[in-house]
């Protein structure tokens, strides 16, 4: 009896410990093999590289590593290749050959791996071509496998089926495809009615290691689910779906549709109008012209006034204003948005007889032809459509 009390006591003093453990990571086996990631070794590509170098370890020691380095293909080109080499480990140095994925370049490897304490030094060289690079790079740390995927990890900022348009734009969507289909998609959109961002179209060193890029389109809100059901359809597509655009809530109104739109179609010259004359009167200047953007659906009226440069130059301000209207959600809606942009003024001279020429110094470095008061134009829109207004603390229309 005494010894089985003196067991179960043990029991009582051992449990707390062993159920503490289970929140924590079982120490890895003496001897066995982990993986570790360096990021940013310096110097490759005249510091333009993007560089990563994976070990496999045992203990302290090197028993593989793989180099993939991604880079630009000409110096000053936004154009990238790429090439990923297996490097052979003897001792301190690693050593491969391989070419690059894209030119078909010959590469070369050798370097020396130095541990200095808790980081490391890289010395050596590496060859693409002709160009030869030597690498010196110290005080390099290195990433465990978890903080490494971690680091890598990107958000394409796709959303498929958003609830609504309050975080993502109703105009912008955007589709993964994979490298080798991406012309291909690319060539069906020629003649049609919708913009494609050039910045996109680069295909940066993470397109080239996930083997697909994201290619931003911006449409009529009215066509986008359409496009976007057809872009889902092509060889290749990974995904598509809605993006971040330049709907800004806080410059944007929500109001019943019906009386804007007819047979389910958008009204343009009915809310051209309204908009203008909303905005004649803030902005205290006549209006001059609407112009829509079938790509896009984007409205841009125009205005003029007198500018308060100088009266007696008579000079003339030329306001121009963007606007858009949409859907506020996918999938059909008794309500619209319209986002209105901050409105963008140039003075010029345009009296009778010679002319004073007029240049905006931009030497600070700031946009100083767009107004920072709108002299409330939002809300005077906001009041003639009898419409919602963001709440963003509480994100609810209000």
């Amino acid at each position: 009896m005494r010894m089985l009390l003196w067991c179960l006591g043990g029991l009582v003093v051992v449990s707390p410990s062993l159920l503490s453990a289970q929140d924590r990571p079982l120490p890895k086996p003496p001897g066995s093999a982990e993986v570790r990631y360096f990021t940013s070794i310096d110097g490759l590509m005249e510091g333009n590289a993007d560089v990563i170098l994976k070990e496999t370890r045992q203990g302290k020691t090197v028993t593989g590593a793989v180099l993939d380095v991604c880079y630009p293909a000409e110096k000053g080109s936004d154009r990238k290749d790429r090439f990923v080499v297996n490097l052979a480990v003897n001792g301190p140095t690693l050593t491969g050959t391989t070419q690059s994925i894209g030119d078909k370049l010959p590469v070369t490897v050798m370097l020396t791996r130095k541990p200095t304490g808790d980081t490391f030094e890289f010395d050596g060289r590496v060859s693409v071509g002709q160009t030869i690079t030597k690498v010196t790079s110290t005080d390099n740390s290195d990433l465990s496998e978890a903080e490494f995927n971690e680091s890598r990890t990107i958000d394409d900022g796709i959303t498929a089926t958003p609830k609504d348009f309050t975080e993502v734009s109703p105009e912008a969507i955007a589709v993964k495809v994979k490298l080798d289909a991406a012309a291909d998609l690319l060539k069906g959109l020629r003649g049609q009615n919708v913009e494609v961002a050039l910045n996109s179209l680069e295909v940066t060193c993470e397109a080239l290691r996930a083997g697909a890029q994201v290619i931003d389109i911006n449409v009529d809100p009215e066509r986008a689910p359409s496009l976007i059901a057809r872009l889902k359809t092509l060889p290749g597509v990974i995904a598509a779906g809605w993006s971040a655009g330049m709907f800004d809530m806080d410059r944007t109104i929500r109001f019943p549709a019906a009386e804007w739109r007819d047979n389910g179609k958008l009204n343009r010259d009915k809310l051209a109008t309204a908009i203008s004359g909303v905005l004649e009167k803030a902005l205290d200047a006549k209006p001059v012209a609407t112009k829509w953007n079938d790509d896009t659906g984007k409205l841009t009226l125009t205005f003029k006034r007198p500018s308060e440069v100088i009266p007696a130059l008579g000079l003339t301000d030329t306001i121009e204003v963007a606007a858009l209207p949409a859907p506020d959600k996918p999938g059909g809606s008794d309500h619209m948005m319209l986002w209105v942009g901050v409105p963008s003024t140039t003075t010029a001279d345009e009296s009778e007889g010679p002319k004073l020429n007029l240049a905006d110094d931009q030497s600070s470095g700031e946009d100083e032809d767009v107004e920072t008061d709108d002299s409330g134009a939002v809300d005077a829109l906001a009041k003639h459509f009898k419409a919602q207004r963001w709440n963003a603390d509480k994100s609810v229309w209000k």
